[in-house]
């Protein structure tokens, strides 16, 4: 047995770095293929527009051309919607953050009749897509009076989502109920367990779904594609859509655009970045 054994192990360890090296090539090709696509609109946006089509590609621009920034705010009020979807992003995610935590402690610690059929029953609404129910969403806006407000930009996302209520249920979950009990022989009332014990505990989970909701928001073409027309609270996807159809053979124009777009949402990621890989792996290890 000894000596059968010692060959397999001999051969485990020369398996090791070929896993290891194949490993890690995935990730660089996976990495590359996440990265070159913003890597090539940063230089497109300093090249001419004849530039950008050189062949074979240039990665670096003969001459960093910087007046592509400066027409963008021409073409486009660029600074007008930076500011409106910082607006929308920072009151959906506060809104979406606090009602999400409140839900998934609920459905965590509190018990009611139904409670895991109804949180299965909101759970199954992340199978319904988005375009399903845009019409009735759009309708309702209406009867509101809301289209082309800065309501309907807030207001439909502010209470939280089925995503998010999983992720901090998931996460209050993985907390020892001994220090809500602990609390509680201290005197402590419900509230006060939730917001000083059960809340500063969860904060690697509201990370997460901080930056997720941030990035979503940001992100959402498809509402206010539908909801606004006035170009005094649209937002930066509207916005690259304009200059697009307008501009569309001056393409180191729309890449600064793109390039100054994207930047607000990569600056919060790499703020919350430890927190949020610390969030997603305790709430992904809770499974109950």
């Amino acid at each position: 047995m000894t000596g059968s054994a010692a060959p397999r192990a001999h051969k485990h360890r020369r398996r090791k770095p070929l896993t290891l090296a194949l490993g890690y090539l995935a990730l660089t090709v996976l990495a590359t293929m996440a990265i070159g696509p913003i890597i090539w609109a940063i230089s497109g946006s300093f090249k001419s527009p004849g530039e950008v089509f050189v062949t074979p590609p240039q990665l670096i621009p003969s001459s960093f051309n910087l007046d592509n920034y400066a027409k963008v705010f021409e073409f486009i009020p660029l600074g007008r919607q930076l500011f409106n979807t910082l607006l929308y992003a920072a009151a959906v995610t506060t809104g979406q953050v606090f009602f999400c935590a409140l839900a998934g402690y609920a459905f965590a610690r509190k018990k009611f009749y139904g409670r895991d059929k109804v949180f299965l029953a909101y759970l199954a609404t992340l199978m319904v897509p988005a375009t399903v129910v845009i019409i009735p969403q759009f309708m309702l806006m209406r009867s509101l009076g809301w289209v082309d407000t800065i309501a309907a930009m807030i207001i439909p996302g502010l209470f939280g989502n089925a995503f998010g209520t999983y992720l901090m249920r998931q996460f209050f979950l993985s907390i020892p109920q001994e220090l809500e009990e602990a609390a509680r022989v201290d005197g402590a009332n419900q509230w006060q367990v939730y917001w000083r014990i059960m809340l500063p505990l969860a904060r690697p989970a509201l990370a997460v779904l901080t930056v997720l909701s941030m990035i979503t928001v940001w992100n959402d073409f498809l509402w206010p594609l539908v909801m606004i027309h006035n170009e005094d609270i649209s937002t930066v996807t509207l916005g690259l859509l304009h200059l697009q159809g307008s501009y569309s053979t001056n393409f180191p124009v729309l890449m600064a655009a793109s390039v100054m777009v994207i930047l607000p949402p990569v600056i919060v990621y790499l703020f919350a970045q430890r927190a949020f890989v610390t969030g997603v792996a305790q709430a992904g290890l809770a499974g109950r």
